[in-house]
């Protein structure tokens, strides 16, 4: 078990650290925004820098993703920066977050397990 305190929902090994720049003139919208997405089950931290306009979001995108959080700035009117660096880099980050997710779901399988119903006839 870690030291670092997380709110309630939130698994460390799946807690990821995003930081993205916005679109937007309007701290209000912003500050609306965030507590919209403060809202999320599965969200650990949320903060906004306006001097140099950049939204830190820590989740566990076993439940939270980047989508989510992009739809919830949308509904405000705010947009992620659309510049080819942001682009990239927010198409890593929900590629991570998709492949956090289905890592999460999958049932781990061996080969050298017994199948179900198997006796171990060992001599």
């Amino acid at each position: 078990m870690s030291t670092n305190d997380h709110r309630a929902g939130v698994r460390e090994i799946n807690l990821v650290n995003r930081t993205l720049k916005l679109n937007t003139e309007s701290v209000k919208e912003v500050r609306e925004a965030i507590n919209e997405i403060d809202r999320l089950v599965g969200l650990d931290s949320v903060a906004y820098d306006s001097e140099h306009n950049l939204l830190s979001v820590a989740y566990d995108a076993s439940k939270v993703d980047l989508n989510v959080i992009e739809e919830k700035l949308g509904k405000f009117g705010i947009e992620i920066n659309n510049g080819w660096g942001t682009h990239l880099k927010e198409e890593y980050y929900k590629f991570i977050d998709q492949n956090i997710k289905d890592n999460a779901e999958h049932t781990p399988w061996s080969c050298h397990r017994s199948p179900p119903g198997a006796k171990n006839k060992r001599k």
